[in-house]
């Protein structure tokens, strides 16, 4: 079998600064010294009764985590579990809200759990106003909240202001692709991720754009890849992580959906355990 792809920068041209927004300069400083505090947290394993719940909820058990940080000025509004409600989370934000970059509460890839039976991962963004900034993409943890997808440490986004891709990258980016030019009120932007090649890629309204990156997060049992949505200005979107039916079409299928990615340890022997919780550790999920 061949090996994937090993990751390298994409080919198009690196711009210096962004189209139409650049973030201050010691807010950039304060993000690398962050990473180099903070070490990249390993894999991690759910405890038994989280695994449990999870696939009682199925994809309903994702969500985003809530911010409680003063330059996110908005709300977060995760799916309610008791009620008829669509399955998907609301943010909104004010015209205060400065850079910040929400997580999801669970992994969209999870190192150490076996994915028999699937491709990637997929989730989608539905935009109602876009005012200030969105940038969609993933993120490894700890990230520092207060940067875009894709400007730091493992970290891919695409920027909806200017539709430049980002990876890894602090400066402005690289150009994508052009049939993105605008974003309205009802469009739907899609991330996903393939496993075996490590490619992301994106999609509009329902329509698979050209991957974006390849090579990343590889191999895929030595990360765990959170959804990461970026926000700054006035923002009010949704977010699918296919408790509705998403726009992809392709995307439907279960073999692109959240649901199933944890459950069964890697390389074990269907054996339950009582696994170490993610409370344990220094950053909580929920």
């Amino acid at each position: 079998m061949d090996e994937p792809p090993a990751w390298a920068a994409a080919p198009e041209k690196s711009h210096k600064y962004g189209k139409f927004h650049e973030a201050p300069e010691d807010e950039y400083r304060a993000a690398e010294e962050y990473c180099e505090r903070n070490p990249l947290q390993p894999p991690r394993l759910l405890p038994s009764y989280m695994v449990e719940q999870i696939n009682g909820l199925g994809v309903k058990a994702w969500g985003l985590e809530i911010p409680n940080e003063p330059r996110f000025v908005g709300a977060v509004y995760n799916i309610q579990h008791d009620t008829k409600t669509p399955a998907v989370i609301r943010v909104q934000t004010s015209h205060k809200c400065r850079d910040y970059c929400l997580l999801s509460n669970l992994p969209i890839m999870a190192g150490y759990y076996d994915i028999p039976g699937k491709v990637g991962s997929y989730y989608e963004i539905l935009i109602h106003k876009m005012d200030g900034i969105i940038s969609v993409g993933t993120a490894c943890r700890p990230y520092p909240t207060w940067r875009h997808a894709g400007w730091n440490r493992l970290s891919s986004g695409l920027h909806l202001d200017d539709f430049r891709k980002f990876f890894e990258d602090p400066d402005g980016g690289k150009d994508y692709t052009d049939a993105l030019q605008s974003i309205r009120p009802g469009d739907t932007i899609g991330c996903g991720y393939e496993y075996r090649s490590g490619t992301l890629f994106y999609t509009y309204n329902g329509i698979r754009l050209p991957n974006a990156f390849t090579g990343i997060y590889l191999p895929r049992q030595n990360y765990d890849v959170f959804a990461a949505i970026g926000v700054e200005g006035v923002c009010d979107f949704e977010v699918n992580f296919g408790g509705e039916l998403v726009k992809w079409q392709e995307g439907n299928e279960w073999q692109w959906k959240v649901e199933g990615i944890i459950g069964r340890l890697s390389g074990s022997d269907g054996i339950d355990e009582e696994l170490p919780s993610y409370s344990q550790m220094q950053q909580p999920m929920f």
